[in-house]
């Protein structure tokens, strides 16, 4: 048998290979399946064509800010400013915060953004650089100005907020651009709205992994012990404003799909 992968590729002028490259059915079944190991009627990956740049959205990406329009967002408040293709925390005229919403809600999702800390600095610890990620409005990984700025652990930059600090401190000087690669996998809750399984967020920071499949408390707290609250299976995600222009450029996501969650050999999905 020959693979549809195989008959697109031949089709597409590719040079042909050698049949017995395609794969076998003389192999033992995959455990909870149907595939033969190396089976050639096995589906093929759906083809997405990767950004032209590191940090480029790829083809399958749903754009939410690329440098112009706000139209993917919503202020709780006074308008985020657009100028040199990024979104800024605005000043507070009125004393109240107005965090950035997305109008779109996600679940499981791959975040690709960049962010910059005001330079020169003017202030320290929590109130140099901060802001955050609110993954469905809840579950923040913190943003901060992490260069040579002490304070306390879970709450610097690649952190989970309040819960888990960064495995290694990654950041680039105030001023910089800095980007966050995130896999966000959203908590599961049972008929009775207790938990069935946590979420889960991976981080890379400028490249570096900080955090790694790591669980989650629940809702994000300050001064408190993060729980979870049964919710619905999407909601918006949340840029934060701590009162510091924190800039923001190039924001773009990847729902994902139940392929990409729980890989524990619980046997084949597809």
């Amino acid at each position: 048998m020959v693979s549809t992968c195989f008959a697109a590729c031949f089709a597409a002028g590719a040079q042909a290979a050698d049949p017995q490259d395609m794969g076998f059915t003389d192999t033992p079944i995959l455990p909870g399946g149907k595939w033969h190991v190396h089976d050639p009627a096995r589906p093929a990956p759906v083809v997405v064509t990767p950004g032209r740049q590191a940090g480029s959205p790829p083809s399958d990406a749903t754009i939410l800010f690329d440098g112009g329009s706000l139209d993917a967002w919503a202020p709780k408040g006074q308008a985020w400013p657009v100028a040199g293709g990024a979104i800024t925390v605005p000043p507070r005229t009125d004393g109240k915060s107005s965090n950035l919403v997305t109008r779109q809600s996600f679940g499981d999702i791959q975040l690709h953004l960049e962010f910059r800390s005001p330079s020169p600095p003017t202030r320290t610890s929590q109130n140099r650089g901060n802001s955050g990620i609110y993954f469905m409005g809840r579950y923040e990984v913190q943003v901060l100005d992490g260069f040579r700025n002490p304070t306390y652990a879970d709450g610097t930059v690649g952190a989970v907020y309040g819960w888990k600090p960064p495995l290694v401190n990654a950041a680039r000087q105030p001023g910089e651009w800095q980007s966050y690669d995130i896999v966000f996998e959203r908590p599961r809750f049972k008929a009775d709205g207790s938990l069935a399984r946590p979420a889960y967020v991976t981080v890379m920071l400028n490249g570096v992994l900080v955090q790694n499949h790591q669980a989650m408390l629940g809702t994000t707290n300050w001064r408190h012990v993060s729980a979870y609250t049964a919710h619905g299976d999407a909601a918006p995600l949340e840029l934060q404003d701590h009162d510091s222009p924190v800039s923001f450029r190039n924001i773009w996501v990847r729902p994902l799909p139940a392929d990409a969650i729980a890989q524990d050999l619980n046997g084949e999905t597809r």
